[in-house]
């Protein structure tokens, strides 16, 4: 492995694409999905699908940005940590 700083740089660390959940509730609420969304495509009208898969849309946006944004107080909370292990935020008593 080379260096994580050269790979951060050039972009190819994309945590996200490595992410599985290993709960077994997580591949059974997808499957449970995408049977709802076959079920509405069928007994829906095309423009009410429409409507519908915007509305999917929106909220995989908004999960989207909820996630980044968990990535990244986490990445600083670690990085918090690490400072105060190090000694770095130490006070004298």
């Amino acid at each position: 492995m080379g260096s994580i700083l050269e790979a951060l740089f050039y972009g190819n660390i994309r945590p996200d694409e490595g992410i599985h959940p290993k709960h077994s509730e997580y591949y059974d609420l997808n499957r449970k999905i995408s049977s709802l969304i076959e079920a509405y495509h069928k007994k829906l009208s095309p423009e009410e699908f429409d409507e519908l898969e915007k509305l999917i849309d929106l909220l995989g946006q908004s999960t989207s940005m909820y996630s980044a944004t968990a990535y990244t107080e986490g990445f600083r909370l670690g990085a918090l940590m690490m400072i105060e292990v190090m000694g770095a935020g130490e006070k004298d008593d």
